[in-house]
């Protein structure tokens, strides 16, 4: 990196401090300001913010290894969320925002009640602020370390591989370095320097991943979009361009090609499709989403919150990630880690000053995916631990600074899963392992009144440690990840669904409050519903409109990548496919 390049990333540093500390005024006047920005939040600012989280430093590296090892369908990892997120649109956003909680785990306490309802907030609060969030934060910072190693930073300061400073690893030096700075702008102004930031944040990480694909597709080597999909191909020994891992057997059906993809079966396929995103842990929405949709002005707010992240995560950014790792696919055949074609390309082919500008846009990623998580995770510390169990009387000042020191803890435990971590891919799928198993109870317990607090705590603990267990330990570890989601979601719904039927459901008293309250609809609450004389949503329309949006986003998706890659046949079919779902959505929803 040449001066200038410094010299850009050093203003963009400035710049996130001083806005940090401009907006610590907001953040200073309540535990409501400082975790869910005063429930003001406008649709744009809510939705950028929450497609910002999700865009962190790992995720074009994370991008890159998936499609140099097993293609452009290993993407599926990630996109079948889009299903679950589809359904926070017209199912939960309005569901939360009625709510009016600071966390999803004080949720617990209106759905449940009694001890239990008591003890599985503070067990919930805890293993995702700490063991859950901090994997998460240890991952992000992974991919820093890895970004900022292939920089040449080490060399330029005269420290050779294996020396230590200080008597200390300058990968700990390092990971230290960045959490202090995100604290300094995350702790001075809460929620609101996080969301306002990571608008900036977004745009300036959306430019810089659509500049690295740019000069390294216009390459001599490459010369242009017409040729990438060919020379991708032609570098790889499985079908590298395939948006999904099925081939056409030429007698009307489908069958799943596994043979022709390197590190893709078919239970893992099947399960990222028709399993993983309703069976883990974020089904109904996912903390820092909520936390997002909480605090947004109003219900029609929060939808449209929703339906901006979907679009910005799904539609606009998947695609300069793709082209990025295919260009790195075919200028780097023999690079042994996939992960890191993204930031070489950058050093390779940006020209000064650009190249110190998508630096900063990592480095905008990274911070606005950290910030979140370390704003997220002190919410639960904070709200549902210390204001909740250990000073209920806690005056706002004393909550504002316990949000705080709750911030560091986060940051600290965070870096030191990264210290221990060496591969972003690898850590993604733990996280999704331990968080899979109850996510179906999570769906269930706004739509059927039986889910216990019996229940949703077993899914909980058995999801985390079946998870764990079949991740980590050598003897019961699953290597095919299909067949891992498979045996975790299996024995966590037996246990939860015995758990449920053995012990007492919720008393009327506090399912009447609570539907009161958020207005669930669906035939699971028909009892209640005369009870009160109140009428819930109706589940079947939104049901319809899930499908219906589904059509839009995979379909303009898949529209805009076919299009990019040359196979307009392609391109032309999904196209088609969005037309459909937007008119059944306006039918619909006029219905």
């Amino acid at each position: 990196m040449a001066l200038v390049d410094w010299l850009v990333v050093a203003a963009y540093m400035v710049f996130t401090i001083v806005l940090g500390v401009l907006l610590s005024r907001r953040a200073s006047k309540s535990m409501e300001d400082f975790f869910v920005s005063g429930r003001s939040l406008p649709w744009w600012l809510a939705g950028t913010s929450m497609a910002a989280t999700t865009f962190s430093i790992d995720t074009p590296l994370y991008v890159a290894g998936v499609v140099g090892s097993r293609g452009i369908a290993g993407n599926w990892e990630w996109w079948a969320f889009g299903f679950g997120h589809v359904l926070l649109i017209y199912l939960f956003a309005r569901l939360w925002r009625r709510s009016e909680v600071v966390t999803d785990a004080q949720l617990i306490e209106m759905r449940y009640g009694g001890r239990l309802a008591s003890a599985l907030r503070g067990i919930k609060a805890f293993l995702f602020a700490v063991p859950i969030n901090c994997i998460g934060v240890g991952y992000i910072m992974l991919a820093a370390v890895k970004v900022i190693g292939t920089l040449g930073i080490w060399e330029a300061m005269g420290i050779a591989p294996g020396q230590q400073v200080g008597g200390m690893d300058p990968k700990l030096l390092l990971v230290i370095g960045l959490s202090v700075f995100v604290l300094i702008y995350t702790g001075f102004s809460g929620l609101w320097g996080v969301v306002i930031t990571d608008f900036f944040q977004f745009f300036l990480a959306l430019f810089g991943a659509i500049l690295v694909a740019y000069f390294a597709i216009k390459s001599p080597e490459i010369g242009g979009l017409r040729n990438l999909s060919e020379l991708a191909q032609a570098n790889t020994s499985f079908d590298v361009l395939a948006f999904v891992p099925l081939s056409f057997n030429g007698e009307g059906l489908f069958s799943v090609a596994w043979s022709a993809f390197a590190g893709i079966s078919a239970t893992t396929f099947a399960a990222y499709v028709f399993l993983q995103w309703w069976t883990f842990r974020r089904s109904d929405g996912g903390g820092e989403f909520i936390q997002r949709i909480v605090a947004a002005k109003s219900e029609s707010e929060a939808v449209k919150a929703a339906w901006l992240f979907n679009i910005m995560h799904y539609i606009v950014r998947t695609w300069p990630w793709i082209l990025v790792a295919l260009a790195a696919v075919v200028l780097y055949p023999n690079l042994e880690d996939k992960e890191l074609g993204y930031p070489m390309l950058m050093i390779d082919f940006l020209p000064p000053g650009l190249l110190g500008l998508v630096v900063a846009s990592l480095f905008a990623a990274f911070m606005s995916t950290i910030s979140t998580q370390i704003n997220w995770g002190a919410s639960y510390l904070v709200n549902d631990l210390y204001a909740r169990f250990i000073r209920p009387d806690a005056t706002q000042k004393q909550l504002i600074v316990a949000g705080r020191v709750a911030s560091i803890i986060i940051a600290v435990v965070g870096a030191a899963a990264a210290f221990f971590s060496d591969s972003v891919a690898n850590i993604f799928r733990l996280v999704i392992a331990i968080g899979t198993g109850p996510g179906v109870v999570l769906i269930l317990r706004w739509f059927w009144w039986r889910i216990n607090a019996a229940a949703e705590l077993s899914a909980m603990l058995a999801g985390f440690f079946v998870g764990l267990f079949t991740s980590v330990i050598p003897v019961i570890m699953v290597p095919d990840f299909g067949t891992r989601l498979l045996i975790i979601v299996a024995i966590t719904t037996v246990i939860w669904v015995a758990v449920m039927y053995l012990t007492p459901p919720e008393s009327d008293e506090t399912l009447i409050a609570f539907y009161k309250r958020v207005k669930p609809g669906g035939p699971g609450w028909s009892r209640f519903r005369e009870i009160t004389g109140i009428e819930g949503a109706s589940l079947k329309a939104a049901l319809k409109r899930v499908v219906a949006a589904s059509f839009i986003l995979f379909g303009l998706m898949f529209a805009i990548g076919a299009s990019l890659l040359y196979d307009f046949q392609t391109a032309l079919w999904m196209a088609i496919l969005a037309a459909s779902g937007g008119l059944l959505l306006r039918r619909w929803s006029k219905s």
